[in-house]
């Protein structure tokens, strides 16, 4: 399974200046070939290299390989563009949006990721020291910092290309690492149920609430203050609001982690395997009054199953994906289903034995129930393997007709 580990680079002002000039060399052509892909109406690597590798190499001073890579990243961003417009990710044919993105050639920003190989880049990882190719030349010796992990993990496992990358005056490296996966758990003992939700992110059938209601004062807090940054719509303002977006995407991406890790880490220890709500699709149905719209949709519950998935398949704990329908509104203990069952946001109270238990401490347990049914009535064949892109592997998928949900369990053969 792959992994890919984030390294900072420590660059002195002579280094950061080669390595600028390059990214920004790198686009400008990479934009150039993206024009001409569009105009000529060509989309893949090898016809567009025949009309465009000599001029990248002799217009803005690239390496055979640097041009390469450009040419290739220019195909696999027209890729991804197809992609998503044939998703509707961006929006539907005929709309503005969709019209924007299909009728104008792909452009690259100045200092965009640049992909970059063994041939163009070599690492020293002992001596914490990196050799990197650029326009004006070989840049040895660039210094780099990395926690005693990251360094092992490079060491051992580093395979295949890697990302220069420049973030807020900061340069960074993203090595694609190979890491093998543990042997899959084909028996757990039990699963843990996971349920996800807007007001307590995750809550487990053992009745641990993670990020709760602290987390929320402060999403609110943050909302208000991009509210107010909105609607001052100066350019400072503007300057502020993308500084702001990127830290709650930092906050809210090592949120996830540490839920996943926890999750993870607690299923492994207890020899049980994990439940989770399959949400796919959940925005478009479920319907929301307009105040809630907003905590709904600004927490990356695709982001946060991904992580557990991942973090899972190298554990070996299999991952269960169950219908998450009336999960609120079932009892644990007796069955009985009603919507009235739900008193409040916080409790759950059945209408027919009268248990009483914290709202999402119930449905967790439901999904747990439902994932063990799940479980029995595939565990007869083969253990399906994860979902193509959703946590990181590209096996087998496996659809399971029980509650119509679907089984991700990785097999014992990412990221």
């Amino acid at each position: 399974m792959k992994l890919v580990v984030q390294v900072k680079l420590l660059p002195t002002p002579v280094q950061a200046a080669a390595l600028e000039a390059t990214l920004r060399a790198c686009n400008e052509a990479a934009t150039w070939v993206g024009k001409v892909a569009f105009e000529k109406d060509v989309k893949k690597n090898f016809a567009l290299r025949k009309l465009t590798y000599g001029e990248v190499k002799a217009r803005w001073g690239l390496g055979a390989q640097a041009a390469q890579h450009v040419i290739k990243k220019t195909c696999d961003a027209y890729r991804t563009l197809a992609s998503n417009l044939k998703a509707g990710n961006l929006g539907k044919p005929g709309s503005k949006r969709y019209r924007r993105a299909s009728e104008t050639p792909i452009a690259f920003r100045p200092e965009g990721a640049q992909p970059y190989d063994d041939r163009m880049l070599s690492w020293q990882v002992d001596q914490r020291r990196v050799s990197i190719w650029t326009v004006t030349g070989r840049v040895k010796d660039i210094a780099f910092t990395a926690s005693p992990e990251q360094l092992a993990c490079l060491a051992l496992h580093r395979q295949g290309a890697s990302d220069l990358i420049a973030r807020d005056g900061m340069w960074f490296v993203m090595a694609a690492c190979e890491i093998p996966e543990a042997e899959l758990t084909t028996d757990p003992s039990d699963f843990l149920g996971v349920d996800l939700g807007i007001v307590n992110i995750a809550t487990t059938s053992d009745g641990e609430i993670m990020a709760g209601r602290r987390l929320n004062r402060i999403r609110a807090r943050e909302r208000h203050l991009r509210q107010k940054l909105q609607k001052k719509n100066t350019p400072s303002a503007k300057r502020r609001l993308k500084k702001r977006r990127r830290q709650e995407a930092r906050r809210a991406r090592d949120i996830n982690h540490k839920i996943a890790k926890h999750v993870v880490a607690e299923a492994q220890r207890t020899g049980r395997g994990i439940a989770l709500e399959d949400l796919t699709g959940i925005r478009e149905r479920v319907r929301l009054r307009k105040p809630q719209r907003a905590t709904h949709s600004s927490w990356s519950f695709h982001q946060l199953g991904a992580f557990i998935g991942h973090k899972a398949r190298r554990a070996g704990v299999p991952v269960v994906y169950v219908d998450p329908a009336n999960t609120s509104r079932t009892c644990a203990e007796c069955g009985h289903v009603d919507k009235a069952n739900r008193v409040s946001q916080a409790w759950f109270a059945c209408r027919s034995c009268g248990f009483v238990d914290h709202a999402d401490r119930n449905g967790s347990r439901n999904i747990r129930a439902r994932a063990r049914a799940l479980w029995r009535s595939g565990a007869e064949s083969t253990a399906p393997a994860p979902p193509p892109g959703t946590l990181g592997g590209t096996g087998r998928k496996r659809r399971v007709t029980a509650s119509g949900a679907r089984c991700a369990n990785p097999s014992p053969s990412d990221g």
